[in-house]
């Protein structure tokens, strides 16, 4: 074994691998960026849910009552309503996750040393979020229970025939049995589309590329916006064919069916797969190897699975982190694919998220568009 040789090779590696700047600024970013996501994003501790409140009572009880929640690290209260349409409309698009309604006659009923019912309503499409309201929203209500007691028994001296405090009575909506299946499932639809889309897309271009073929194409009589029309085709088939096949499988293998509307369903996933394969075109002129083109597909796939609240649940994100959640299109194709699955919303509920990400596909499909012929011209 000659070291000689060996360290020519070796330096030889490194002049190499110092003239692949994107392989070099991939190796040293994503270490770091993987650590921040997974030390930040990877959490099931939510605080700061938030929570809308219908009080009809509007007594200083009540909202001794809220004030309790507020106090509790668990809610953050967004909205007051006067209707239990509003609070229904608020957790419809997803501004709040639990609503909290306090009927009239509540603060009388406990002033008499009789139970008065208070409900709370959950979200829950995002079972470890349900789970959290559930539980934390029985534990304020046996608190507070707790404390009016003790209260009554120090002014009278003398225990209550009949026990006071609050009925708190939990209504879970969309997923009463706040099951995972139900929640994974369309958030595995919308994860399965954005890979093989992109995947599929950066790939063949390079390869085209780095075989020689494109540039063939290039001294032909086509034009770069028919080439490009003519490259993205086959995979706009593909991924509709994805599109009918994962949701099939969602409905009658794992019997989880759509609430609201198909073709409404169909039409957002058209809008979500132009921006995928947007995507996809943008790492295709930007990579000059397939390599690279699978690095930097990686680079992006895996902080929208963490920031998308694919996985975890995005109230439970620093603010920070969860802001970086709203620069990826998976963000907001999974709250349409939950909102129109789970909940059966409409158009008009789910606009929130529809103008962002139609905002966001036509960018994309514009600046890669752009950079593509520039490449070819």
């Amino acid at each position: 074994m000659n070291l000689n040789r060996i360290k020519h090779i070796v330096v030889k590696e490194f002049i190499h691998i110092m003239r692949d700047k994107p392989s070099l600024a991939i190796a040293f970013v994503m270490p770091v960026m993987m650590l921040l996501l997974f030390g930040y994003a990877v959490t099931t501790d939510i605080n700061n849910i938030n929570l809308v409140v219908l009080d009809q009572d509007m007594t200083s009880g009540s909202r001794a009552l809220v004030q309790a929640f507020q106090n509790s690290n668990y809610y953050v209260v967004t909205q007051y309503e006067t209707s239990y349409a509003g609070v229904k409309s608020d957790i419809d698009t997803g501004s709040a996750k639990a609503g909290l309604i306090i009927p009239h006659g509540y603060a009388d009923k406990l002033a008499r040393g009789e139970q008065s019912p208070v409900q709370i309503v959950i979200d829950g499409s995002d079972p470890t979020v349900a789970r959290t309201v559930f539980n934390s929203a029985q534990l304020l209500g046996q608190e507070k229970s707790t404390e009016l007691r003790l209260a009554s028994l120090e002014k009278t001296g003398l225990a209550l025939k009949i026990p006071g405090g609050i009925d708190l009575r939990p209504r879970v909506w969309y997923n009463p049995e706040m099951t995972s299946l139900r929640f994974n499932i369309p958030g595995l639809i919308g994860l399965v589309l954005q890979n093989i889309t992109i995947i599929l897309t950066a790939f063949a271009l390079v390869r085209e590329r780095e075989r020689g073929t494109l540039e063939q194409l290039i001294v032909t009589p086509v034009k770069p916006r028919e080439l490009i029309v003519g490259k993205l085709v086959p995979y706009i088939v593909i991924a509709f064919f994805d599109v009918a096949l994962v949701l099939a499988i969602g409905v009658f293998w794992f019997n989880v069916p759509v609430a609201g509307s198909t073709v409404l369903l169909l039409a957002l996933s058209a809008l979500f797969l132009l921006t995928a394969l947007g995507l996809g075109m943008f790492i295709s002129t930007v990579a000059k190897t397939q390599l690279q083109a699978m690095q930097m597909a990686i680079a992006i796939l895996l902080p929208s699975v963490l920031l998308s609240g694919f996985m975890f649940p995005r109230e439970a994100m620093p603010k920070l982190v969860y802001l970086l959640g709203y620069l990826m299109p998976l963000t907001y194709f999974i709250d349409i694919l939950r909102g129109i699955i789970l909940k059966g919303l409409t158009l008009y509920q789910l606009w929130g998220d529809v103008a962002p990400l139609t905002v966001f596909g036509i960018s994309i499909i514009a600046l890669s568009s752009l950079r593509f012929r520039k490449r070819l011209d």
